[in-house]
């Protein structure tokens, strides 16, 4: 079970998924049910990835990384497979797990913080060439990707990251996700106990927010800054992402009446923005545009009425999917 995988995916490790195939009559039927169960397999991996990385363009590359490596086996060895889901989950956790770690030393050299990536809801996804309407790519939103929530994962370590989400997440079973990422079960219990206290030091969680983020809408669009202060949380932070391609603060905005000034003088350097009501990574948030391209995915955490945190993605590099929405 915990046999370390070779470098493409292949090698020893797969063959605790395998089975004999009697005859070449039955390599071809298991060849193409397996096929179909593989990519069956293809919103599941999306979500799980999505979830690890905190950015789909990633997440979307690793999957394919697995397929790869999946579609380079030789067709009997395919068909020997058990379960396509459990292999592809493995090789796809153990690439998360090294993008991860070179994620870190990227995110140290990004101009200003950095956020995950924005979703919108299933039916506000962009159509084009660029991002085709495939619902198999299309995540579902829940409480797992909400902006706080993955922006808590982003303090974990690669490992916590990888087992919090196989099994707090997913719920996969602490001796699977110990093949999958080569630990002990005891080891991988750890790591999910010290992501869970990470967890539950983060802030408290949203509570319902459409009716305050719709006043907050019009309070930014009329500039109020007196309504704005007194929708946010006195303590309340905004962080911002341009990645050094747009315009952003690159530190954190703390207090509300800072975030209320800040949010009057943006209505005025930007006049012609429209702000749109959007449901962000699951959440009532807002969208902001301009001549029909998006310049802001907004996503607010709403805490007793007040909103205590605003996520700000403006890295155009991450809006892609919302600009046609």
């Amino acid at each position: 079970m915990g046999t370390k995988q070779g470098a493409t995916g292949m090698g020893t490790e797969g063959e605790r998924f395998e089975r004999n195939a009697d005859t070449d009559a039955n390599v071809d039927v298991d060849v193409d049910a397996n096929a179909d169960a593989a990519v069956g397999e293809r919103r599941h991996l999306v979500g799980l990835a999505y979830r690890m990385l905190g950015s789909l363009a990633e997440a979307e590359d690793a999957v394919q990384e697995a397929y790869a490596r999946w579609y380079a086996q030789a067709p009997e060895r395919r068909a020997a497979i058990v379960s396509p889901g459990a292999w592809l989950t493995t090789v796809l956790s153990r690439v998360c797990l090294d993008v991860l770690g070179s994620a870190r030393v990227r995110r140290e050299r990004y101009v200003g913080e950095w956020l995950p990536e924005p979703l919108p809801d299933g039916a506000e996804w962009a159509v084009g060439a660029a991002f085709p309407a495939d619902p198999a790519d299309r995540i579902t939103l829940d409480e797992s990707v909400g902006m706080a929530f993955l922006v808590v994962l982003e303090s974990m370590t690669p490992a916590e990251r990888v087992v919090f989400v196989l099994h707090d997440v997913f719920r996969y079973p602490f001796p699977e996700i110990a093949a999958i990422v080569d630990r002990s079960p005891a080891a991988c219990r750890q790591l999910a106990s010290s992501a869970r206290r990470r967890v539950g030091a983060a802030p408290a969680r949203t509570t319902g927010s459409a009716v305050v983020v719709r006043e907050f809408r019009q309070a930014w669009e009329a500039k109020d800054i007196g309504a704005l202060v007194g929708l946010l949380d006195p303590s309340a932070v905004m962080v911002a992402d341009g990645g050094g391609l747009v315009s952003a603060v690159v530190r954190p905005v703390e207090g509300g009446e800072r975030i209320a000034q800040y949010l009057a003088q943006m209505a005025e350097w930007a006049p012609g923005l429209v702000l749109l009501e959007r449901t962000v990574n699951g959440r009532p948030g807002l969208v902001a545009q301009r001549d029909g391209a998006t310049a802001t995915v907004a996503a607010l955490d709403v805490v007793d009425g007040r909103i205590t945190r605003i996520w700000a993605v403006r890295n155009p590099e991450k809006l892609g999917r919302w600009t046609a929405a």
